[in-house]
């Protein structure tokens, strides 16, 4: 599905037409178009600090938040690459700790489109481009770089050297692009692996992590996998880690869900196996307690949006989207329910499973209501409350749904809404109630 953003800057919006005009308007897999864009701009890619990469299904955004929030703990300016972004076309680049400024942008953007126009790069291989070129001019300490599809023939996958790579939680996703098994997506995300990097995995199924070895092996990448040379466990209200140089103890992360200690875990295991940054232990209890990840369990502020509902209601939003996604989502949200009243609000893209999402979350509900991803394919809300039986409703955005939602409330129970299924229903929330990332 092909990727689009818009700006209110006109100089940012000016460059944004151009790369709509210019780019196939699908996504697109291959080191190709990227390669040679990147030549054109003078292969800034090879001079960027180290670089911590990061690929898989779930997780891997939590993943990165908490390296940038241990790295800056440690006094360590950050760049980051992250994708999709949610309001703004800025969240995607971060220039040594902060969102790239739309003047910059524009000239970044303008930069690359002048040089290889006539590639045929994707969206994501111009913005990778870009964001690549911007690192390069502005000094940092370090480089969060999260993959944008896949791992193997993704864009960012140019990088000859990180100082370690990282898989996160493995599910179906993509299929169309990564293939339509465990293992084959598997050997996708390896891709990712480098000669004598570090290979930082979670715990997969064996035959799952025989695919990740086999091809960290071709490569000579030695792998760090869970329960094998890092362990972790969640006990007396704290997050406890060990690997081969020690043990150390960090609070519970901030970010809600019970998914997000394996996902802190795996961003330590990454820090302690590589060797280019010294990260002191006291960073990893900061990371904890200061990671922050946009629309990732994120319980909304009082705005527009939520004042629509009965006073002491909690609306929650999660951009998550596949099966794996589901599971932690619905841990999370009944935790975070509380045997409360809880109605789910579930818009999804026409290529994503919806049976999935609403078979894992409709039995926690008073009520799942189907509603549309503006600017986008979906599922129709009608098809979602049909998948929901007997609580399905329908909505034609999410304040009707929330209007709905509070008509039928009982004022003794302020009911708990979960806004969940895609990232970019996530940006119309999160900008509907006046909630800009930073």
């Amino acid at each position: 599905m092909a990727d689009s953003a818009t700006s209110s800057d006109p100089a940012v919006q000016r460059q944004l037409d151009r790369l709509a005009a210019l780019s196939p308007g699908a996504d697109i897999l291959g080191l190709e178009r990227i390669t040679q864009l990147l030549d054109r701009v003078g292969n800034p890619h090879l001079r960027l600090p180290p670089v911590l990469h990061v690929a898989g299904t779930n997780g891997k955004g939590s993943t990165c938040a908490f390296l940038r929030a241990a790295l800056e703990a440690a006094g360590l300016s950050t760049h980051v690459y992250s994708s999709p972004h949610l309001v703004r076309f800025n969240e995607r680049i971060r220039l040594a700790g902060r969102l790239v400024e739309d003047a910059q942008l524009a000239l970044l953007l303008e930069e690359v489109l002048d040089a290889g126009g006539d590639i045929g790069a994707s969206f994501f291989e111009v913005t990778t481009a870009a964001a690549f070129l911007g690192f390069a001019r502005t000094p940092a300490d370090a480089c969060v770089i999260e993959v944008g599809l896949g791992g193997r023939l993704d864009a960012t996958n140019v990088l000859a050297a990180p100082a370690a790579c990282a898989i996160a939680q493995l599910g179906i996703d993509h299929q169309a692009f990564l293939g339509d098994t465990l293992a084959q997506i598997a050997a996708e995300k390896a891709g990712i692996a480098k000669p004598g990097v570090p290979l930082v995995t979670m715990a997969y199924p064996p035959e799952i992590a025989d695919v990740v070895e086999r091809f960290a092996e071709t490569v000579a990448a030695p792998v760090f996998a869970t329960d094998r040379a890092w362990w972790f466990e969640v006990r007396d209200g704290a997050l406890h880690y060990t690997d081969g140089a020690g043990s150390l103890t960090t609070p519970l992360p901030a970010l809600a869900g019970a998914h997000q200690p394996a996902n802190l875990a795996l961003a330590i295991a990454v820090l302690r196996h590589q060797r280019a940054l010294d990260i002191p232990d006291s960073a990893y209890s900061a990371a904890a307690k200061n990671a922050r990840w946009p629309a990732r369990m994120q319980q909304l502020d009082p705005g527009p949006l939520t004042r629509l509902l009965p006073q002491g209601s909690e609306v929650w939003l999660d951009g998550g989207h596949n099966a794996n996604a589901a599971d932690a989502v619905a841990t999370a949200i009944e935790s975070a329910a509380g045997g409360r009243p809880l109605h789910i609000v579930l818009g999804m893209l026409d290529n994503k499973d919806a049976g999935a999402m609403v078979e894992r979350l409709a039995p926690l509900a008073r009520s799942v209501t189907g509603v549309p991803v503006p600017g986008h394919s979906f599922h129709s809300p009608e098809r979602i409350a049909a998948l929901a039986g007997a609580i399905g409703r329908e909505a034609g955005d999410v304040p009707q749904a929330l209007a709905a939602i509070a008509t039928a409330a009982d004022p003794a129970e302020p009911p708990v809404v979960l806004i969940c299924g895609s990232l970019y229903l996530a940006g119309t929330v999160l900008e509907a109630n006046g909630q800009l990332p930073d």
